[in-house]
C-alpha cells in the first residue's frame, strides 16, 4: 500500500485552490521541501474553463498537482447551493485531473472529504465503506461530486498507470477558514457566535439541532502535514482517510470553544433544525500503519483558530 518513496525535492508542485484555508496550510507545509509552488489566482485562472486550465498547465509544466480547490461550505449552504456544489466542484477536478494527464504530471493529491461516506455506514468509517449506502441528503451534491473525483483517479491509475492519490480529511478548522455565519461549517460558525456572546454579555446562545451529532475535527496544518506525509509514501488505487482519530458531540464542542472563547452564558438547541449525520468518525489505521498521526489536539487547535479570528476577522 505504500509508494515506493516519492521525493518532492526540486519539484515544481502547483497547489490548486492556495486562497483557501487548506491550500494555504499545504504551501506554508511545502516551504521546507526543497520544491517550488506554483500557485494562481482566481482572476489569473478560472478552473471550471477546461482551455483555460489546459493552457496555464501546459505553461507552467507541474510535477506534482496538490488540488484542493473546492466549493465547499456547512449544511446550510450544500442545501441551497446545489447547482454550485455538484457542478463547479465536478469542472474543477476534472479539468486538472484530465489536464495533468495530458502534460504528464507526475503525482496527483486529490482531496476528498468524509462526507463521501454513506450516512448510516458503520463506525469508525473505513474506506471499504464507500458507495456502501445511501448518502447524508444535505451534503449529497458535494460527496458525489467528491466521489466522481476519487473516481477519476482511480480510473486514470487502471488506464494509464498514473500516480493518482485521493485522500479523504475529517472536518476541518484553522487560520483561514470560513467564518460567515450562513455558509461556514459547524466550529467556525460557534466561533463567531460564542465570540459574539461574550462580547454582548449574552444569557445564551441558539445552536441548530439537538446537539447529540458527534464529530471529528482535525486542524488544517496537521492535514498539510498529512498531504506532504502521503505524497511520500502512498501510492495505492484506495483513497486513504485523514483524522484525529476520535470524536466529540456538538454540545461539547460548543462547551469547550465557550472555556477558550471566555463565554460565560449557555447554550439552546433549536430542534426544528437539521442535524446532519449522526456520526462521522473517521478509522485512520491505513494512515497510522504508514507513520502518520495528527499532533494538535483540539483545544489547541480551537486557541490557535480563536487568536487568527481575533486578529483577521473578529468585528469589535
Amino acid at each position: 500500500m505504500t509508494g515506493a518513496g516519492f521525493s518532492l525535492a526540486g519539484k515544481r508542485i502547483w497547489v490548486a485552490g492556495h486562497r483557501g484555508m487548506v491550500g494555504g496550510a499545504v504551501v506554508l507545509r511545502l516551504a521546507s521541501e526543497n520544491c517550488t509552488v506554483l500557485t494562481a489566482t482566481h482572476a489569473e485562472l478560472d478552473l471550471t474553463r477546461q482551455k483555460n486550465v489546459e493552457d496555464w498547465m501546459a505553461a507552467n509544466k507541474p510535477d506534482v498537482v496538490v488540488i484542493a480547490a473546492a466549493v465547499v461550505g456547512g449544511i446550510h449552504a450544500n442545501d441551497t447551493r446545489p447547482v454550485e456544489f455538484l457542478n463547479d466542484n465536478l469542472q474543477i477536478q476534472s479539468n486538472i485531473i484530465t489536464n495533468a494527464h495530458r502534460v504528464g504530471v507526475q503525482k496527483v493529491l486529490f482531496l476528498g472529504s468524509s462526507c463521501i461516506y454513506p450516512r448510516l455506514a458503520p463506525q469508525p468509517l473505513t474506506e471499504d465503506s464507500l458507495l456502501t449506502g445511501p448518502l447524508e441528503p444535505t451534503n449529497q451534491w458535494y460527496a458525489i461530486a467528491k466521489i466522481a473525483g476519487v473516481k477519476l483517479c482511480q480510473a486514470y491509475r487502471r488506464e494509464y498507470g498514473r500516480d493518482y492519490i485521493s485522500a479523504m480529511p475529517t472536518n476541518l478548522y484553522g487560520p483561514g477558514d470560513n467564518f460567515d455565519l450562513m455558509s461556514s461549517h459547524v466550529l467556525p460558525a460557534l466561533l463567531v457566535k460564542t465570540h459574539r456572546g461574550k462580547q454582548s454579555n449574552a444569557p445564551s446562545i441558539e445552536l441548530w439541532g439537538s446537539g447529540t451529532p458527534m464529530r471529528e475535527f482535525l486542524y488544517v496544518d496537521d492535514l498539510a502535514d498529512a498531504c506532504v506525509f502521503l505524497m511520500k509514501n502512498y501510492s495505492h488505487d484506495a483513497p486513504i482517510n485523514v483524522g484525529y482519530g476520535s470524536d466529540v458531540t456538538i454540545r461539547a464542542l460548543a462547551e469547550l470553544i465557550a472555556e477558550v472563547v471566555g463565554f460565560k452564558g449557555g447554550f439552546t438547541f433549536d430542534a426544528t433544525k437539521p442535524d446532519g449525520t449522526p456520526r462521522k468518525l473517521l478509522d485512520c489505521a491505513r494512515i497510522n500503519a504508514l507513520g502518520w498521526r495528527a499532533a494538535t489536539n483540539l483545544k489547541e487547535g480551537i486557541a490557535k483558530t480563536y487568536d487568527w479570528y481575533r486578529a483577521n476577522r473578529a468585528q469589535g
